[in-house]
């Protein structure tokens, strides 16, 4: 006797939709797991709000010519905070879940490598994009700041696309750096750069030869695309700090994927 089979139609695991999902799922989880890491969330957040809060409304009635000491600041400790939270989320991170063999379980689960990467990126811009807000609001409450709300757009707007710039050193340091000591070498990189930027004070209150390093300095390029929001830049062309700080971002692409492929050849 024959039994007919009863079949039914499945829904297609593919399509946009259902990627979409995915994405938004992985970048959830991403960001509340960087959020509820409180050695990350809190020092991330917190020192570059502290140290605004120390320098920054110190200097609220401070000018050096036209520049507003504490609105120059603002967006110095802007651009430091968003580097901060780029190279620690993803540099740290990426590299000791590197370690841990997770990334291997991501890439023989069904979900799409670039997810994975995308929820990084993401969840480095939401916490770019936090720092920022928290810092325009303790500056302009406390800090004697007034900005208007297309400044206030365009350091959003920075603050993306220099969140995605630095997210591609990050991925960079987490495929060279071995994840015990990656704290330290980030550490080493970002702050020495931070300051020789002139992301804490005044580019033009440093020492003539300390001064010759910043064009050389992505992060330079960054601050001062921040800075000309409120006509503070440099003399350099807006076009020569944003093509310097493409190619940087390119460059960092270029070697983590040669990285990464010499590192599949190896295993």
């Amino acid at each position: 006797m024959a039994t007919s089979a009863i079949t039914h139609s499945l829904p297609a695991a593919t399509g946009f939709a259902h990627t979409l999902r995915i994405f938004h799922k992985e970048t959830k989880y991403e960001f509340l797991k960087l959020m509820r890491t409180k050695s990350f969330s809190l020092a991330t957040i917190g020192f570059p709000v502290m140290f605004y809060v120390l320098f920054g409304i110190a200097n609220r009635n401070a000018y050096a010519g036209n520049i507003h000491i504490a609105k120059y600041m603002l967006g110095g400790y802007a651009c430091f905070g968003l580097i901060g939270a780029a190279l620690f989320g993803i540099g740290v991170g990426l590299a000791s879940e590197l370690a841990a063999g997770w990334l291997e379980l991501k890439r023989a689960s069904p979900m799409p490598a670039s997810a994975y990467l995308f929820a990084k990126c993401a969840s480095a811009v939401a916490f770019g994009i936090i720092i920022v807000s928290i810092l325009t609001a303790v500056a302009t409450t406390f800090g004697g700041v007034s900005l208007s709300t297309i400044e206030l757009a365009k350091m959003l707007g920075m603050t993306i696309a220099g969140s995605i710039s630095f997210a591609s050193m990050g991925l960079l340091l987490a495929l060279l750096v071995p994840a015990n000591a990656a704290p330290g070498i980030v550490n080493l990189i970002y702050l020495p750069m931070s300051f020789l930027s002139g992301l804490w004070i005044p580019i033009r209150f440093m020492p003539h030869w300390l001064q010759s390093f910043a064009p050389a300095l992505p992060t330079y390029h960054l601050a001062q695309l921040m800075l000309s929001i409120f006509g503070y830049g440099d003399s350099m062309s807006l076009a020569t700090h944003w093509n310097t700080l493409i190619g940087f971002t390119l460059l960092m692409l270029g070697l983590s994927w040669l990285v990464f492929h010499r590192r599949e050849q190896n295993a």
